[in-house]
C-alpha cells in the first residue's frame, strides 16, 4: 500500500480507511494526511473514491475500517452536527441553500442555527448582530451587491459562493469544499478559485476536485486516487512529474 507518513503535527489525517458498500469497495487503506494552513486538493478521475474519502473526512459516514484524526483527537464517527464546534465546515458539490429566502436571511439562519445551539433564550436584540455578521460574510464572498435577492435568483456561481458563506458562520479552522467549481462557466470558475485562494489565506482548506489543471495553479500539495486507492501526493510539480499520475490521469485528457 502507498500511503503519506503520518506526522504528529498533522491538522488532519485519515488512517488506513476503508468503506464498502456491499460487495463494492470504494476506498482500500487509503492514509492521507493534511498539514495546518495548506491548501490541498483531492484529484482524481471519476470513480477514484474522491467524493467518497471527502465524505468521511466530513463526518457524512464513518468508514468501514480506518479512523479519521483532526488535531490530535480520534473524530471517526461524531455526528455531523457536532462537526461546527469542533471548527469543521463543510460545502457539498449539490448546492444546498434556502432558495425562497434573500442571500443575507440564508447566512443569518446558519448563524442563527450555530448561536442556538449553546442558548436556545438568545435576545431577540442579537439578530441585529447576526444580520450585520451575514452581511460581512457575503462582503467576503463577493456577493456585497446581493445581500437582498432571493437566493433562487442568483447565478449558479453566487449560489455556491453563498453556500460558502454559510459555512463561514462557524468561523471554521478547516473548510471542506466537495467539486466547489461544479457546473460553473468559465467566469464563475475564474471567481471562485479566487475565492478559494483568498480563504485558504486565514484556515485549512481542503478540496475535491476532478478538474486537474485547475487547482495545479492554486494548491499548495494534491492528493491522487485512482480507483479507490492512494496513488500520489506532492507539490503541483511533483504530481505534473509523475509517471504513474500522467499514465492513468493526465492521459485521459481531463481538463
Amino acid at each position: 500500500m502507498n500511503s503519506i507518513s503520518a506526522s504528529a503535527s498533522d491538522f488532519l489525517r485519515a488512517e488506513h480507511v476503508t468503506m464498502r458498500y456491499g460487495g463494492f469497495t470504494a476506498l482500500s487503506d487509503v492514509s492521507v494526511s493534511f498539514p495546518k494552513g495548506q491548501l490541498t486538493a483531492i484529484i482524481g478521475p471519476n470513480g477514484a473514491g474522491k467524493g467518497t474519502l471527502f465524505n468521511v473526512l466530513s463526518g457524512a459516514f464513518p468508514p468501514s475500517e480506518g479512523k479519521v484524526i483532526y488535531e490530535g483527537a480520534d473524530i471517526t464517527g461524531t455526528p455531523q452536527h457536532k462537526f461546527a464546534r469542533l471548527g469543521i465546515a463543510k460545502s457539498f458539490q449539490i448546492t444546498n441553500v434556502f432558495p425562497q429566502l434573500s442571500a443575507q436571511e440564508n447566512v443569518r439562519i446558519a448563524i442563527q442555527a450555530l448561536s442556538c445551539r449553546y442558548d436556545i433564550w438568545s435576545p431577540r436584540s442579537g439578530l441585529k448582530a447576526m444580520q450585520e455578521q451575514a452581511a460581512q460574510l457575503l462582503d467576503m464572498v463577493g456577493l456585497t451587491d446581493h445581500h437582498h435577492r432571493l437566493a433562487a435568483n442568483l447565478a449558479h456561481g453566487e449560489q455556491r459562493s453563498l453556500e460558502i458563506a454559510m459555512a463561514l458562520a462557524c468561523d471554521p479552522r478547516l473548510l471542506l469544499l466537495d467539486e466547489p467549481t461544479a457546473g460553473m462557466s468559465p467566469e464563475e470558475t475564474v471567481v471562485m478559485m479566487d475565492l478559494i485562494t483568498q480563504l485558504a489565506s486565514e484556515r485549512t482548506v481542503i478540496l475535491v476536485e476532478h478538474k486537474m489543471k485547475l487547482v495545479m495553479g492554486i494548491c499548495n500539495r494534491l492528493i491522487v486516487l485512482h480507483h479507490g486507492e492512494f496513488l500520489a501526493e506532492g507539490t503541483p510539480d511533483d504530481i505534473r512529474n509523475n509517471d504513474e499520475v500522467r499514465r492513468v490521469y493526465l492521459g485521459q485528457g481531463n481538463h
